[in-house]
């Protein structure tokens, strides 16, 4: 009874089908790099509703989204663009979707949150508080 006590709801996600399959051979590919954050991305991948991508609504985040997210570690809130390990430049704004918080902000929607570990194994939640779709200029 205790384990189902501790189990953690988790949000409903809505992924992209093109870019669930290219994230699934992404984490399988860099286990051995960041184990933690490409187990978690496969274990969202897998509870994820996987739509067309032609069908994705424009508040869910996506690769390539200028995601707005409130994060309790730090209390405060901050932008980021969602990219692909290659391209991410923590100072430039860019996170990789194989770091944690990148991994745990994928798929959620506007008003959101999911409680996420650090690095540290401590829980902590996001909170989404406003997506721009992939390809938006956000000034």
């Amino acid at each position: 009874m205790l384990a189902q006590a501790d189990a953690v709801v988790r949000p409903h996600l809505i992924m992209a089908e093109t870019e669930a399959e290219q994230l699934s051979a992404l984490a399988v590919q860099m286990e051995q790099a960041a184990p933690l954050a490409a187990d978690l991305l496969l274990a969202e991948i897998d509870r994820a509703e996987i739509r067309p991508d032609d069908a994705m609504p424009d508040h869910v985040v996506r690769m390539r989204s200028t995601v707005r997210f409130e994060d309790d570690a730090h209390g405060a809130a901050r932008s980021v663009l969602l990219v692909y390990p290659k391209e991410a430049d923590i100072a430039a704004g860019k996170i990789s979707v194989l770091s944690l918080v990148g991994a745990g902000l994928f798929g959620l929607s506007v008003g959101q949150s999911i409680q996420w570990p650090d690095r540290d194994g401590h829980e902590r939640a996001l909170r989404i508080l406003k997506v721009e779709p992939p390809g938006r200029l956000v000034f």
